[in-house]
């Protein structure tokens, strides 16, 4: 018997390398844990935009009454974020009596920790016998371990140059990697307003039922409201999703699409929608918290990421200031993120992040001084203490904007509120 987080140590260990990409380890177990769904399975990939649009589904499925799964990743705080069943986070006991199913099932074949956990989301979800799992996607499509398990309805939110490393350097090669979660005769829903080449011919290869953003499905964005048409017909005045930043309407855009396709098996009324919108929630997605001076949290880590965030900063209301606390993982564009967001920070607090995979704050500044910024410059340690400089610098009236990574969010939440790990 082990506690989650020896469960969780344990797992890191069982893999030579944190990212292998790949199915056949994964189909080996899924085939001895004998792991069968009850009810459909709707996937998310894409470059940015999975986590809100994963949120939005199972809000709205949940406000219609299904008792839905959803798997998501990386998490803030807590392991059990990753996995929720009926709206609640899985409790430690539930995920470590998964681990200990997949341990029994792998039979030293050796799995990644991303790989072990997907396996334990779905024999916790073939337990729990629900109506509909939603799947985000972790990185890429095609190879991913989530791409083991046959969706019947799969959505690409965006495409971007990200993990160049695993999946190209172009837009054409990594669309086509992540419409590799697309099946034949299925829908397939592309948000992306310019879709790849490479994503449009692998979903035509393979016969995939295509619904493109703008074709057969669309928009319009209002001041107060926004109205939707898609292929079970148009709903207008509708109100704002939860989530804030205008790219969460065309989120929603796409899992209303995705929820029309599958209308057979997953009907929703309009009272689901509205309600599932309304109380749609996400960490960490240009999140506001309560108090002076406003402190927005956000994961962005990519170029494309960033440049929304800097839209949403943009139309958040004036600032006297708006103090960055940044911290970023080394393998990220971090010059094309420092360039995005450099016409809205007027003040730089540089945060170093530990493991293998962060950069040190001498690594941000340098990439900072390579797109020409004036603004002030300090390096720290860590994202907690480029947070308290951050606090201290700013007045009542000025933003302060944490970004970055999921580990820089994280540690500022947990900064600010040392309870929030419970």
């Amino acid at each position: 018997m082990r506690s989650l987080a020896a469960w969780l140590e344990f797992i890191e260990r069982q893999h030579p390398q944190s990212v292998a990409l790949g199915l056949e380890r994964v189909r080996e177990v899924l085939g001895r844990l004998a792991v069968s769904f009850a009810g459909p399975v709707l996937t998310v990939g894409g470059t940015n935009g999975k986590g809100s649009t994963t949120a939005m589904l199972e809000s709205i499925l949940r406000a219609a009454g299904y008792r839905v799964g959803l798997y998501t990743s990386p998490h803030l705080l807590r392991y059990g974020e990753r996995v929720r069943i009926l709206g609640r986070e899985a409790d430690d006991a539930a995920l470590c009596e998964a681990f200990d199913a997949v341990e029994r099932a792998r039979q030293h074949l050796p799995l990644t920790y991303f790989e072990f956990g997907t396996l334990a989301a779905a024999w916790l979800f073939a337990r729990e016998r629900l109506d509909a799992m939603v799947l985000e996607v972790g990185l890429g499509g095609r190879l991913d371990a989530v791409n083991a398990f046959d969706a019947d309805c799969a959505v690409l939110t965006s495409v971007a140059v990200d993990h160049v490393d695993y999946l190209g350097d172009s837009r054409d090669a990594i669309g086509r990697e992540k419409a590799g979660i697309f099946r034949a005769g299925r829908p397939a829903i592309m948000v992306d307003p310019d879709p790849p080449a490479g994503a449009l011919a692998e979903a035509r290869r393979i016969g995939a039922h295509l619904l493109l953003l703008g074709k057969d499905f669309g928009y319009a964005d209002e001041a107060t409201q926004w109205s939707y048409w898609g292929p079970a017909g148009r709903r207008a005045g509708l109100a704002h999703p939860a989530l804030r930043g205008a790219i969460q309407v065309r989120n929603a855009a796409g899992a209303m699409a995705a929820l029309d396709a599958m209308r057979a098996v997953l009907p929703v009324g309009m009272q689901d929608i509205r309600r599932g919108l309304a109380n749609v929630t996400l960490a960490g997605r240009f999140q506001v918290l309560p108090g002076r001076p406003q402190i927005i949290l956000d994961v962005a880590h990519n170029p494309q990421a960033a440049e929304v965030l800097a839209s949403n900063l943009a139309a958040s209301g004036y600032a006297p200031q708006t103090i960055a606390v940044c911290g970023m993982l080394r393998d990220k564009d971090l010059a094309g993120v420092v360039r995005a967001l450099a016409p809205r920070i007027t003040r730089w607090h540089l945060a170093g992040l530990g493991g293998p995979r962060g950069a040190s704050a001498a690594d941000l500044a340098r990439a900072v001084a390579a797109t020409g910024v004036t603004a002030p410059v300090r390096e720290h340690a860590n994202p907690a203490a480029a947070l308290a400089a951050a606090r201290s610098d700013a007045r009542e009236n000025d933003k302060i904007i944490v970004f970055g990574s999921f580990l820089t969010v994280s540690e500022a939440i947990t900064t600010l509120d040392p309870r929030s790990h419970g």
